[in-house]
This record gives C-alpha cells, structure tokens and sequence, in this order.
C-alpha cells in the first residue's frame, strides 16, 4: 500500500454484525448485502466462520462461483487449539475448505487471556498463532491476524501483546489487527498503542477493529489511522453485539471528505445513503433517524432560524452537501418552523403561494395552533397538504363521512376480532358498506374502500404499510390523548398521516381517511 491516503475498508456485517440482538441473515439477505457492498466498493467482506455450524459451510461453497467487481470475501476463525497440531485442526480445516483468498484468525494478546480463559501457557499461545498462521499460508491464504483484547492485553502486558503480533508477522501474516474487543479504550489510547504497533512492524498493513461500548468506535478508528493504520473494520450500520461495532458509513465519510483519504472508490460516494438503507432493510433494522450521514433526519431543520440560514448560505448549518453522499436536505414542519421553511416545503405543491401573502400567514398561525392539539406534521406532510389545501379554499372533499361503527369481538373468528360498517356519501349518492377485520383499524380500512371502490376503483392499488401510535399526555392514563400515524403506498409513491384524538379509534380513522383523501387528491399527479 504505497498510498498512504489509501485505506482498506473491512466490513463484518454478515459476521460481527449478525451476533447483534435481533440480526439474523438468511443466504439470500446475505448475498444482497455482498452485492451491496462490492458494488460500493468495499474492499473486504468477512462473511462468516465456516466451521460455526454446517449452514455457514454450505453459505462459503455456495458464493464461490459468485462474480464480485471489487470485493474479497473473508472467512473467519480462530488458531488452532492448544495440545493439537495446525493440521490436525478441524476450524483450520474448514477455512481450506471455504476456499477464500483471504482468511481472518482471532488469536489471545492479553497475557490474562491466555492463562486463564484458555487455560494455556504463554508460550504455547504464541506457538499456536505462529504454526495457525504459517499453517494457512502454506496453502496460499492470505492470512488476517485479529489480536482479540489487544488494547486492553497491551496495557497489561505490552511485552506480551506486542509478542503475541510478531508471532503472527513473523509467521507471515497478511495484515496484523488491533482488536479493542470490549470497545473501552479512549482515542487517545487508540493513537498512541497503535502508533507502537506501526513503529514496530513498519512494513505490515495494521488494521483497527473497535467495538462501541464506550460511545467512541468511530473516535478510536480515526485516531488509529491518524497512528497508521491502513486498515479500518467495522460494521457498515454499526450494529454487532453488545453495543455494537465501529460504524463504516460514519468513517467513511468522515476519513473522505474530511481528511482525503481514499476509502472507496469517490464516485461511489453518492451511494452511501442508498447502500445503507439496503442493507437496514435487508437486516431489518431501522437506521436511528439521528445517524450521522446517513440518518433521515442528519440533514433535517425544524427551528426557523435555522432553515432560514440553510436556505440562504448552505453550510450555515449543513457541514456538507448531503447530495454528495446521497441523502436530501428536509425541512421539518412544526410549530417552530419558520416562514421560509415552510414556504419551501410548500412550494411544489403550491407554486403560485405567495410567500408574504396572507395566506401564509395563516398557514404558519394554524400549523401552530394545530400543534397545541397534539398534532405535529414533521413525518406527516400528507396530512399537511391537505390542511393548506383547507386553509387555501382548494380543498375538495373525495367522499363524505356519514357515520361509522367499530365493533370488537372476543374471542376472535376466523381470526378477526372486528367490524366496521360505514356510510360514506360521494357525489350526492350515499352508501353503506360493512367489513371485519383482525382489528379495528383493519376492519374500517376494508370497509372504507369497499365503500369507495365503485367510484373510485383505483383506489384498490394503495395499500396501508405502516401504523404507529403515541400517546401524547400519559400522566391521563387510559384517558390520554394519543397521535396515530398511518403510512400508505401505491406502485409509486408512499405518504404518511396523522390523527389525534382522545379516542384511538377516532384518531386512526383521521389519519386512514386523510390518507385515502391525499391518494385520490393526488390521482394522475
């Protein structure tokens, strides 16, 4: 690696990653996620330990034909263990068998490890990571020490940790790995033992491995570069087990843009966002809106003066164009938004609102006085539009709410627990129809488009895929106000909306009904 602005980014999303709470990756999860990331460039993938389980194995035999433009596939394992020999082992074993180039092994550098976790003695740790290393090599793996506990076996013992390296480096080791396995090191620490570490052995590739229980993953991964490392492991979410690993999408796009190095290929930088949300939505894992980068709402404004000062001078509050990583600026709509957020916000839709009319006025007066009421429209611009659609006199009802009745049976037949009967009148013609469902809210959804449908029959193609409820005052218990969310979707576009009410019932059927109104508002659009 003659660059030194070159580094190579590891990831272990399918290895570490999957040991997080609530992760798990069938073949097909996993070989989307490898698509994903050797499409963005990444340079390796660790994607499992072969002897863990048979599934793992036939996972490895099953990817070998798999073509990857950029990618190398990893299998992990550990040393051989004590009172055997390297090829007599049955985990070095299955890493031949996995027929990876590369091949990452975890061996003890903490001295407290070796005597009295596995129970050997010093020197026959040190055997074991030498004869596994040059056991692999010598059937042409290109072999990843991972120094498992380093950081903390080097404050311990740095004699011995640095001991445990130059068994591996000496034994002819691709690359030797810095683990901070119980992720409790400070940035500082993570420079200065790394920068021993290159010092030491100037002429291997030294990676950082850093989990997160500190809240510092992506501080400690930093700093080991600024040390030279030239490797960097992680997850590309952040998730792993326990509080997770050091997040590759942070790093990347700090070490990149930030301080130039070169992690991924530049121009795949603007696939970032996208990439994250595939492999969120292939774990099904939500991505915290607050992520850096690649968060909804990292680039999100809700106070005035804040997204006044965005729409004026980008960097006022923006440390980056988020559309160089992929993500979009937002505008929040709430009752501190300012005039001209809102006006933005509002302008594709109204494009003839005049920003210092009337009209606007009254817009941000209601937005508010709204908000007193519980409602808040930051994930909910569906119902938004139809509310300035009112306040502007554009506002034309699709149908007419008569009545409705919401029963609920216990126990449950067939699997529905409710009906519905509404009547609705459209055009002058009224009409009633009845549904039950496997609740409530299911039950007035059915019986609301089978009302609807011989008006509307387009309506069939829009689907409720999401329903959220918070309760706004808990200290009323039972009697609290609550906010429901509903998003919908047709076969282009999806939108959310909002509806509050002291009854749940009541509340969701806002929400379901603005939600059809917005869908056949927006019909041909």
């Amino acid at each position: 690696m003659e660059n030194t602005k070159k580094l190579q980014i590891f990831d272990s999303t399918l290895r570490d990653g999957a040991q997080g709470a609530n992760i798990s990756f069938s073949v097909d999860d996993k070989i989307k996620v490898i698509q994903t990331l050797d499409g963005l460039g990444i340079d390796f993938i660790e994607a499992g330990n072969p002897f863990s389980n048979p599934a793992e194995m036939q996972f490895f035999q099953r990817i070998q034909g798999m073509k990857l433009s950029h990618a190398k596939i990893v299998a992990f394992g550990s040393t051989r263990r004590k009172g055997i020999s390297a090829a007599e082992d049955s985990n070095l074993k299955s890493l031949l068998a996995a027929n990876t180039e590369y091949v990452a092994i975890f061996g003890k550098s903490h001295i407290r490890h070796v005597t009295d976790v596995i129970k050997a003695t010093p020197e026959e740790n040190l055997a074991m990571i030498r004869e596994s290393v040059e056991f692999l090599s010598s059937h042409g793996k290109k072999v990843i020490f991972d120094a498992e506990h380093f950081f903390d076996g080097y404050k311990t013992d740095s004699a011995y940790a640095l001991s445990a390296l130059k068994s591996a480096h000496d034994a002819g080791a691709y690359c030797l790995c810095l683990c901070d396995t119980n992720g409790g090191i400070f940035p500082d620490e993570a420079y200065e033992i790394t920068k021993k570490v290159t010092d030491t052995f100037p002429d291997s590739i030294v990676a950082i491995h850093c989990h997160n229980d500190g809240g510092l993953a992506v501080a400690d991964s930093i700093e080991a570069v600024k040390a030279g490392a030239r490797q960097i492991q992680g997850t590309f979410l952040g998730f792993g087990e326990r509080c997770g690993n050091a997040n590759l999408s942070t790093i990347i796009c700090n070490l990149q843009l930030k301080r130039g190095y070169e992690c991924i290929p530049n121009g795949n930088l603007k696939d970032i966002y996208e990439s994250a949300a595939t492999i969120a939505d292939t774990a099904n894992m939500a991505i915290p809106a607050n992520q850096p980068y690649i968060g909804m709402n990292a680039f999100a404004h809700k106070a005035g003066m804040h997204a006044d000062g965005v729409l004026k001078y980008s960097s006022s509050f923006e440390h980056i164009d988020p559309e160089i990583i992929g993500n979009k600026r937002k505008f929040l709509l709430s009752e501190i938004s300012g005039k001209s957020a809102i006006y933005d916000k509002l302008k594709k839709y109204f494009p003839s609102l005049d920003k210092n009319g009337k009209e606007m006025g009254d817009i941000v007066n209601t937005l508010k006085e709204r908000a007193l009421s519980g409602y808040q429209y930051e994930a909910a611009e569906a119902s938004f539009v139809l509310l300035v659609e009112k306040i502007l006199g554009k506002y034309k009802s699709s149908f007419d709410l008569i009545n409705f009745k919401v029963i609920n049976e216990q126990p449950a037949i067939e699997g529905k627990v409710a009906s519905a009967i509404i009547k609705v009148r459209v055009n002058g013609v009224t009409k009633i129809s009845a549904s039950d469902g496997e609740g409530p809210v299911h039950a007035m959804d059915l019986a609301l488009r089978s009302a609807l449908s011989e008006f509307y029959p387009e309506i069939a193609q829009v689907s409720l895929t999401d329903f959220k409820v918070r309760v706004l005052d808990s200290d009323k218990a039972t009697a609290a106000k609550v906010r429901v969310l509903i998003t919908s979707a047709n076969s282009c576009d999806s939108w959310t909306t909002v509806g509050v009410s002291e009854d749940i019932i009541e509340a969701s059927w806002l929400a379901l009904t603005d939600s059809i109104d917005y869908a056949l508002m927006r019909r041909g659009k």
